[in-house]
């Protein structure tokens, strides 16, 4: 009896411990490299209104992450239909400018088409009612855009130049509860997959038939009837949201000008505008504080965006150098519920960041213009990459493996890094806030069996704190 009752929990701990291996949300060993890869994109997809390129998922790299990544450009006049993904987001702005709405779900439409404009649009048969939609955002280079997982937005270009836009999905976050594959279901459209994942296990089949469906949004797979009568339209309506012969693709070309309600906006009520949302933004988090956390203050109105590309913004400056501004929790509260944070850089020719690590996140690194010269080390102290790091190439830096930064082309090198922690800390290895600082000197002597005059030298002749300038070699 004693034995079967002990061969009985052995099996029971078997299984459980099995049980937790199946619940594990990484493989094992997908962050030991022997090399790691500056990547370029592996898939493109071409729409009538612009590009989309996406970085194979299946890459090591962004396996360890945790990630995956999209580039998109958007011609002038160009829309990216309506979609939602499975893995909260940030979206880098890497050039141009546009606008972006956000539908979250029960939230008021609060911008509201005037009697003056009802009358514009009675002439087009739209007399008794006025449009009313969510808010509109303005984003422009340099924004930060968080949108969490399974929220819908749609983005449009109404400036002269292209949009480019570098997207982060964080599969491996609490908020997904499917499988690490990005998926994005769009509402509108007949796109194909942006990441090209084994197409034959992503069909759609009409109710009742084998037949695959023709259309490739949401509403493409569901019967015809039913749209009708959960819209209250005729069935020529029913047909068309969802687009099943429709070839433009993800990101359509507008004839002639997008037409919504929004306030028009200059240079200086742009500013102004920013300066409102960050008060306003501080308001609700005091009123937050106090107990005073309606689902309206919380959710609805809540910031969506930061700049981390204007100077006069940067969180740390060198004249010789160059400068880092970072978005984390503390000036981007959404980022907490998330758990991302960004990083932008730029350094001059010949500037340097310090060898440093990331306490507590990954790194996903966009090279957004220029180039440097990159080396980054594992745990075995063995050197998993050193080489060129270019415009539109992406490198991914694991969590506590060291890298430095050295640019070396005269427009200087400038990057985004997109960090797997709301609030990424970096150790610097150098300099005047670092490990090497925090050391007595005899500890330092000990260690790497140096005199104490050199100790004292190791540890004190670089006073700057994260970047410097180099002498070209």
């Amino acid at each position: 009896m004693a034995k079967a009752l002990l061969l009985s929990a052995s099996l029971c701990l078997v299984l459980l411990f099995n049980g937790c291996l199946a619940r594990s949300d990484r493989p094992q060993n997908q962050c030991q490299f022997d090399r790691l890869q500056a990547r370029e994109p592996d898939n493109h997809v071409q729409s009538e209104g612009g590009i989309i390129e996406s970085w194979n998922p299946q890459h090591k790299e962004f396996q360890c992450a945790g990630v995956a990544l999209l580039r998109l450009t958007i011609q002038p006049n160009g829309l990216h239909l309506p979609s939602y993904t499975n893995a909260p987001q940030l979206i880098h702005i890497v050039r141009g400018q546009g606008v972006l709405s956000v539908m979250f779900p029960g939230c008021p439409e609060t911008f509201e088409e005037s009697q003056q404009g009802q009358g514009r649009q009675g002439q087009q048969g739209r007399q008794s009612r006025r449009d009313r939609h969510q808010k509109i955002r303005h984003i422009r280079e340099g924004d930060i855009v968080a949108i969490p997982a399974g929220v819908a937005y749609w983005s449009y270009n109404n400036g002269n130049e292209p949009l480019v836009a570098i997207n982060l999905l964080h599969v491996v976050n609490n908020e997904n509860q499917l499988d690490q594959n990005p998926r994005r279901f769009y509402l509108a459209g007949n796109p194909q997959d942006e990441f090209d994942q084994q197409q034959q296990y992503r069909v759609l089949f009409k109710r009742g038939e084998g037949q695959q469906s023709e259309g490739n949004n949401v509403f493409s797979g569901f019967d015809d009837n039913f749209l009708q009568e959960a819209f209250q339209v005729n069935a020529e309506t029913a047909r068309k949201i969802q687009n099943r012969d429709d070839n433009r693709g993800a990101i359509i070309r507008v004839e002639g000008k997008l037409d919504f309600v929004g306030p028009p906006r200059s240079q200086q009520e742009r500013q102004g505008e920013e300066r409102r949302e960050e008060e306003q933004q501080r308001e609700r988090e005091h009123s937050r504080r106090q107990g005073d956390n309606g689902i309206e203050e919380t959710f609805c109105t809540m910031r969506l965006r930061e700049n981390i590309g204007d100077p006069s913004r940067a969180d740390i400056y060198s004249p010789q150098a160059g400068r880092l501004t970072t978005a984390n929790r503390y000036n981007l509260p959404i980022l907490s519920w998330l758990q991302l944070s960004a990083e932008r850089g730029y350094l001059y020719n010949n500037g340097m960041y310090v060898p440093h690590y990331n306490i507590n996140a990954n790194s996903v690194i966009y090279v957004i213009r220029g180039r440097a010269r990159v080396q980054v080390v594992d745990d075995n102290g063995n050197s998993v990459f050193d080489g060129e790091v270019r415009q539109g190439q992406v490198l991914t830096v694991p969590q506590n493996f060291a890298v430095v930064k050295r640019a070396e082309s005269e427009e200087g090198f400038e990057w985004v890094a997109f960090k797997t922690n709301d609030v990424a800390r970096v150790h610097p290895l150098a300099g005047r806030i670092s490990y090497i600082w925090a050391l007595p000197e005899d500890v330092i002597a000990n260690a790497y069996q140096i005199s104490n005059e050199q100790a004292r030298n190791l540890k004190y002749n670089r006073q700057e704190s994260s970047l410097f300038r180099t002498c070209s070699i």
